[in-house]
């Protein structure tokens, strides 16, 4: 649930002159800011983990670079029935894993039967299967996906499609071995693992025999870097070609460097604050440590009325994003939810205080509120102590919510140590956030009740613990309706119903800050185009298709296109991955979680 932006354990990143990258050969690196928690993907949830997957398997479908409309990947085609409830995928030809074995439909079947069967199987993407009735391969060219009733995401499901004969064999899927080479190593991606040290480097090599054709580069690399200062120093020194989730101050000092371009685009993650409100698991057990006095929607509506969301954009984020409303980020315009003056919470500490005023809880000599009961109105704020944006957050929350009697304990602390108090419910409030995906439904599936933890803490991607009948029905509602304007309406309703609730303020919708050596990139595919993200995507297209200054020329002469690259040249390229760049056991929130 919780972000993580930096890790404590970092590895050297050497700098690597030209002509030693020659001698070495055409070298990717990635420098990444935040952690990884599993290669498998079926459990893999961080940001970072996640794009990892996207690098390693390709998907049925995915995002396309052009405008984000689904895009063939495994499957070349698909159509639907009549009644929306059968639908039958067509899986593209000549395909195969990097052990040379061919990809069938039997394996995109096996896949999502797997997510079906096993409860740990559906632990970062299982709100795609849940209204699965059925899957079959009724020959290697042919997926079938039955459904219980219509499901409009169908053509946008954001699961790693895994080789069934590596995968069958395994039984427990949160076991170790789950991360060995031997088994993630074997994919059919842009590029196939090779090697992994956890907390410091993974590594992996080119799929020359790509479909869509091999990467201009030999090896990538992505290495633990110690923070996103160090990296915005290497990008000045040469050392760092591409770097992203730069904080507005760098951004701004980026502007004036000479051979770096910077790139702001529209961003698809929202920031906010959770708010403890009593939170269960998915057999509606409590769980964790929270202040009993939020379960108190008055004084969570209080919390909210005393935030003001215009002032962390343009204090925080220096003007660089948009005030949050609901989950679903303003760039998905069509989905996003714009409240009427009714339905905004407008911040107004005047309004916090008689809201609690009227609620019973007057002020003590220190200012602070008292519950009936005598219990103060004091409640710990979590955050990542390396996050820049939840430190500056975190005190000007302190500050409003004094200005409304309430007492808050600044509790920024280790990314490990965030991670379990989230997943374990033992916090009152605390700083978070998603990536989202351009289909909706994975935004609103965060906040259902099935995406809540089973009783042993693991199984879950909820957002906030959230679980509401209201919600419930608009959610399901949305998934089954075809008509876009229909769906639209649905969609917002239900971040109306969130919101009314108030067990999360969403703060703000970021915008992509990034910054490239110019003197060794031309260009990179942006999604969508043209003004679009290099590295915040929902797929591997900007590093993908990135083009070394040097093989621009040579690559117009070939006739080179975004889908098959001839690297001309030793390059090295390093790119920043700062808080998830890349598109769920619940704990660990957007910056890291897609």
């Amino acid at each position: 649930m919780v972000a993580v932006l930096a890790a404590s354990a970092v590895a050297t990143v050497p700098f690597v002159p030209a002509a030693a990258a020659q001698q070495q050969g055409k070298v990717l690196r990635v420098a990444l800011t935040t952690g990884i928690d599993h290669l498998n993907p079926f459990t893999a949830q961080l940001a970072a983990s996640t794009q990892v997957g996207r690098f390693n398997y390709e998907f049925l479908t995915l995002p396309s670079a052009e405008d984000t409309q689904p895009t063939g990947g495994i499957a070349e085609s698909w159509k639907t029935s009549d009644d929306k409830l059968t639908w039958t995928f067509t899986i593209r030809q000549g395909m195969k894993w990097s052990d040379g074995k061919p990809i069938t439909a039997q394996d995109p079947a096996y896949t999502f039967q797997r997510m079906l069967d096993d409860e740990n199987a559906r632990t970062a993407n299982g709100s795609y299967v849940t209204n699965f009735a059925s899957v079959s391969a009724p020959d290697d060219k042919t997926l079938v996906i039955k459904t219980k009733a219509p499901q409009s995401s169908m053509t946008s499901l954001d699961v790693p499609i895994v080789p069934k004969h590596i995968w069958e064999p395994i039984k427990d899927l949160n076991a170790p071995s789950t991360d060995d080479m031997a088994v993630v190593g074997v994919g059919s991606g842009p590029y196939l693992l090779t090697e992994y040290k956890k907390n410091e480097f993974v590594k992996f090599k080119a799929n020359k025999d790509y479909w869509r054709g091999a990467p201009k580069v030999d090896e990538l690399q992505l290495l633990q870097f110690k923070d996103a200062e160090a990296a915005v120093n290497a990008l000045k020194q040469g050392e760092v070609d591409v770097i992203n989730r730069l904080t507005p101050t760098q951004f701004d000092a980026l502007k004036s460097e000479k051979n770096i371009t910077t790139n702001k685009a529209p961003g698809r993650r929202y920031n906010e604050l959770i708010i403890n409100f009593g939170v269960k698991n998915v057999l509606d057990q409590p769980i964790g440590d929270g202040n009993p006095i939020l379960k108190d929607l008055r004084v969570r509506k209080a919390i909210a009325q005393a935030i003001d969301t215009n002032t962390i954009v343009e204090k925080v984020m220096n003007g660089y994003g948009q005030p949050g409303t609901g989950v679903v980020p303003a760039i998905y315009k069509a989905y996003t939810w714009t409240p009427s003056d009714a339905e905004k919470t407008k911040f107004d500490i005047a309004a916090a205080n008689a809201t609690l005023d009227q609620a019973g809880y007057a002020k003590g000599a220190d200012g602070i509120r008292v519950a009936p009961g005598g219990a103060k109105l004091e409640f710990r704020l979590a955050g990542h102590a390396n996050r820049p944006f939840d430190q500056r957050v975190a005190q000007f929350v302190t500050g409003w919510l004094k200005d409304a009697g309430i007492g808050v304990k600044q509790e920024l602390v280790s990314d490990d140590e965030l991670d379990e108090r989230t997943t374990a419910g033992n916090y009152d409030l605390a700083i978070s956030g998603y990536g989202t995906s351009p289909d909706p439904d994975y935004a609103l599936s965060l906040n259902t009740c099935a995406g809540r933890p089973n009783a042993e803490g693991n199984g879950g991607s909820s957002a906030t613990f959230f679980c509401d009948p209201r919600y419930e029905d608009l959610y399901k509602k949305q998934l089954t309706e075809f008509d876009p304007a229909k769906r639209a309406e649905l969609v917002k309703q239900a971040q109306a119903v969130l919101a009314g609730e108030y067990v999360d303020v969403v703060l703000d919708y970021d915008n992509v800050l990034e910054a490239y050596r110019s003197d060794k990139f031309s260009s990179f595919t942006k999604q969508p185009q043209p003004d679009g993200a290099i590295l915040e995507q929902s797929g591997y297209w900007g590093v993908y298709g990135a083009t070394p200054a040097d093989a621009a020329a040579a690559g117009a002469e070939e006739g080179s296109n975004t889908g098959l690259w001839i690297g001309i040249g030793a390059v090295v390229l390093v790119v920043l991955v700062g808080g998830g760049v890349l598109l769920g056991r619940r704990g660990k929130s957007a910056d890291d979680r897609e």
